[in-house]
C-alpha cells in the first residue's frame, strides 16, 4: 500500500514510524513532514490546508490510504474530498470533526446526550460575557470556540485574569475568527486523563490511557501549551473509571453523532477530569493527541494499518487490538520562549545513547527541519523524547537519560513528567 500521513508534528512522526512497522506499508509519504518523518517517508512540500492539492497528489501518486493527523484539514473537509475522489481516508468528516472545531457545538452535544461535563455558557457578545463573569466569579475557564492550536484555553483564578482572557480572545482577536465566540466554564479540580478510542461510527475500541502535562513549567505552573509531555498508562484511570467512561462518554457520543447525521470515524479523543464528584469531560478532539500519540502508539502491539482499514471499512467489530505491558513516557523539548515568541533555525545536536537506552527510547521530531544537511529547530515544541520501561519509574529514568543525549541552544523541558503517576504506585 501507498500511505500518506498529513501533518508535520510529533504525532505525525510517530504515525510514520508505527505505520512503517506494518508489512502492508510499501511506500509512505509525509505532507509536509519534518526532519524525523524523512527517516520513514518521502516528505511532500504541500501545506496541510491545501486540500485540493493534497487530493491531486494522491490521485497522481496512486495513494491507497490517507491518515490525517492535524485538526485543521479535518475541519476543512479533507476526508470528504478524498472519499469523493475514491481514496480511503482515516479520520472524521468535516461534520463529525466539528466536535473539536467548535467547543460550543461539543458542549451542546454533551448536554444533549447526557455526557458529564462542566457547566457552561457561550457568548458572541463581550459585554454579555463580562456580565456572566460578574455573576459566576472566579475561578473559571475561558475558551476560544474555534481551533487555536491548543492555546485558546485560559484557566482564570481571578476575575482580572478572566477579563484579560476575554479581551485577548474577543478584543485583541489573538486567535482570529476562532475567538468570535467564547465558552465560559466552571473550574474543575482533579487529575486530567486522556483516553483515545478507535471508532468506525458503530463500534469503538478504547486505547490505553495517558496523562498529558499542559503547563510549561514543573508542578503545572505557567502558561498552557500544546503539551509538554505525557505518560501511559495513567494509574488513576482504574477499571471502574474506564467502565464509566465507556458507558457515559464514548457510547453516547458516538451513537449521538450518528443520530445527528455526523457518523464519526477515526480517532475520538476524550480529555477527562477525574474530580471528587466523578468524571467530567473537558474536551473532545477529532484526532490523535500530541504528545499522547507518542506514548500510546509505542505501546500498541497490533498492526496500525489493519486497525485503520477496519475503521475505514466499518468492520472494527472484527478487530482484536493488543497492547504491550510496558509503560511509556514522553518529554517534550521546546524552544526558548515557547509558548510565546521563539526563533527557528537553531542547530540540534544528537549524541549516540548507550545500547540499553537506544533500545528502549525514541526521538520523535515535532518542530524540526533540515537546512543544508543540518537538523534545526522549526517550531515551539521541537522534539518528543519517548522511552518505555517495565514500570512508569523505569520509563521515566530511561526517557531522561535519552534527553541528556540531545541538545540545542535554549532547550527547555519539564523535569517532572510522570511524577504524578508515582503517587499511585504501591
Amino acid at each position: 500500500m501507498k500511505i500518506l500521513v498529513v501533518g508535520n508534528g510529533g504525532r505525525e512522526h510517530t504515525l510514520c514510524w508505527k505505520i512503517s512497522e506494518s508489512t502492508k506499508a510499501d511506500k509512505i509519504y509525509a505532507l509536509p513532514g519534518n526532519a524525523g518523518t524523512a527517516d520513514y517517508a518521502e516528505n511532500v512540500s504541500i501545506a496541510v490546508d491545501e486540500t485540493n492539492q493534497i487530493v491531486d497528489f494522491c490521485i497522481e501518486n496512486e495513494v491507497n490510504l490517507v491518515v490525517v493527523g492535524p485538526e485543521l484539514p479535518l475541519t476543512l473537509g479533507l476526508v470528504d474530498q478524498l472519499e469523493a475522489a475514491g481514496i480511503d481516508a482515516f479520520g472524521p468528516s468535516a461534520l463529525a470533526a466539528e466536535i473539536e472545531g467548535s467547543k460550543d457545538f461539543s458542549k451542546r452535544i454533551m448536554e444533549k446526550y447526557g455526557v458529564p461535563t462542566a457547566k457552561y455558557q457561550s457568548f458572541t457578545n463581550v459585554q454579555r460575557a463580562e456580565a456572566y463573569l460578574s455573576e459566576i466569579g472566579a475561578p473559571c475557564v475561558i475558551k476560544a470556540d474555534g481551533l487555536a492550536s491548543g492555546k485558546g484555553v485560559f484557566v482564570c483564578l481571578t476575575i482580572e485574569e478572566a477579563q484579560n482572557a476575554l479581551n485577548e480572545i474577543m478584543g485583541e482577536k489573538s486567535f482570529g475568527d476562532a475567538g468570535n465566540r467564547v465558552v465560559i466554564e466552571e473550574y474543575l479540580e482533579g487529575q486530567e486523563v486522556s483516553v483515545l478510542a478507535f471508532t468506525d461510527g458503530k463500534t469503538y475500541i478504547p486505547m490505553v490511557s495517558a496523562q498529558d502535562h499542559k503547563r510549561i513549567f514543573n508542578e503545572d505552573q505557567g502558561l498552557n501549551t500544546g503539551g509538554m509531555g505525557a505518560y501511559s498508562p495513567a494509574p488513576m484511570y482504574t477499571e471502574d473509571v474506564e467502565a464509566f467512561v465507556n458507558q457515559y462518554v464514548f457510547e453516547p457520543v458516538i451513537k449521538g453523532m450518528e443520530k445527528e447525521g455526523r457518523l464519526y470515524k477515526g480517532v475520538l479523543y476524550a480529555g477527562l477530569m477525574l474530580t471528587d464528584k466523578g468524571v467530567k469531560v473537558l474536551e473532545f478532539n477529532a484526532r490523535f493527541g500530541d504528545p499522547e500519540t507518542q506514548v500510546v502508539l509505542t505501546r500498541l502491539d497490533s498492526d496500525l494499518i489493519d486497525i485503520m482499514m477496519a475503521v475505514v471499512e466499518e468492520r472494527l467489530d472484527t478487530m482484536d487490538i493488543t497492547w504491550k505491558e510496558d509503560a511509556a513516557v514522553c518529554v517534550v523539548m521546546s524552544a526558548a520562549g515557547y509558548p510565546g515568541a521563539y526563533k527557528n533555525g537553531t542547530p540540534i545536536v544528537f549524541k549516540e545513547p548507550d545500547a540499553e537506552i537506544a533500545h528502549n527510547s525514541f526521538v520523535f521530531h515535532a518542530g524540526t527541519a533540515i537546512v543544508d544537511g543540518q537538523v534545526v529547530t522549526n517550531g515551539g515544541r521541537v522534539l518528543g523524547i519517548t522511552a518505555t520501561g517495565s514500570t512508569i519509574k523505569k520509563a521515566i529514568d530511561n526517557v531522561y537519560r535519552r534527553v541528556e543525549t540531545v541538545d540545542f541552544a535554549g532547550a527547555h523541558y519539564r523535569t517532572d513528567i510522570g511524577k504524578k503517576a508515582l503517587l499511585y504506585q504501591k
